[in-house]
């Protein structure tokens, strides 16, 4: 059974999608449970992807291919994990601010994320304080996090802060920060939660919060 399971790990390291496609069903036909085929076979493929990526081993197109191996697997167990009622570990909200329209960092951070077990809702670039609220308040994401890039919309993630501050929301939710910009002090200095310096730390940071606020 676990030998499957590496197998499956390791195609995903590599970024074979279709062996991925081939790998996952075989495993559920061996009764491998849809659960282990995501926990010891997709996510952890995607932890070691994580690691590599921090430790500069493996770059982005790497882990955009990995990612891409990732949701085939993940498509395919859907519909098994809904049936044995398998819950995400947590919510995460994920926008890059208004004014700014870079995509690549919060696209690693969202797949670093789902590589965690954590469902993302991606509000895409250009996302002003009041729609991140309103998305809040639509979706109870444990976790919110603005990604900038530039130093001239640093500063909109100070008014994102301060937008759930004045709705009264703020004590309910842990909101990170990060992008090329942004540092810890900076973080600090705006009210946030959490400094990521990259996507990986982001995910592991994460997933710390979300277990945390569930008292695991």
């Amino acid at each position: 059974m676990s030998e499957l399971l590496n197998e499956i790990s390791a195609a995903l390291q590599s970024g074979k999608a279709k062996t991925v496609k081939e790998l996952v069903p075989r495993a559920l036909e061996e009764g491998i449970s849809a659960k282990d085929i995501l926990e010891q076979g997709l996510l952890a493929g995607m932890d070691i992807v994580a690691v590599k990526f921090k430790n500069n081993e493996v770059y982005v197109p790497e882990v955009l291919i990995a990612a891409r191996a990732m949701n085939a697997g993940t498509e395919l167990l859907k519909p098994h994990l809904a049936e044995s009622g398998a819950k995400p570990l947590g919510k995460a909200l994920l926008g890059t601010v208004k004014g700014d329209l870079h995509d690549i960092g919060k696209n690693l951070v969202r797949m670093m994320f789902e590589g965690k077990g954590i469902e993302v809702i991606d509000l895409g670039v250009d996302v002003p304080p009041e729609k991140f609220l309103e998305a809040y308040k639509a979706e109870a994401p444990d976790v919110i996090a603005l990604s900038a890039l530039l130093t001239t919309t640093m500063g909109e993630m100070k008014s994102t802060v301060d937008a759930f501050v004045e709705a009264g929301e703020r004590g309910n939710v842990v909101i990170m920060v990060g992008g090329a910009p942004v540092t810890d002090s900076f973080c600090e200095s705006i009210g946030a939660d959490i400094y990521a310096a990259d996507a990986a730390s982001a995910a592991e940071a994460a997933k710390q919060a979300i277990l945390e606020k569930k008292g695991a």
